[in-house]
């Protein structure tokens, strides 16, 4: 685990327990699966992409930016480059 994830990972479990709140309550407010929540709240968790950071961030009361990120959005619609299917 890196140290920006279990930043994240302490935040998240401090906050549900601040507020009182299970992890099914946290993935509501946060728009985000409980799967995910869990995760990254685990000894597993890695950076989350930029969507789950932003709503992170909201939730917790931090700035724009503060989580640091994978690289970029994965989407189950992706093609690997030069697939040969046309687009547009």
């Amino acid at each position: 685990m890196s140290e920006e994830s279990e930043r994240l990972a302490k935040a998240l479990i401090e906050f549900r327990e601040a507020e009182g709140i299970s992890v099914r309550e946290l993935a509501r407010r946060t728009e985000l699966s409980e799967a995910t929540i869990r995760f990254h709240e685990s000894d597993r968790g890695c950076l989350p992409v930029p969507f789950a950071a932003r709503r992170f961030e909201e939730v917790l009361g931090w700035a724009p930016g503060s989580i640091p990120t994978t690289s970029r959005e994965l989407t189950d619609l992706e093609l690997p480059p030069d697939s040969g299917t046309v687009t547009g």
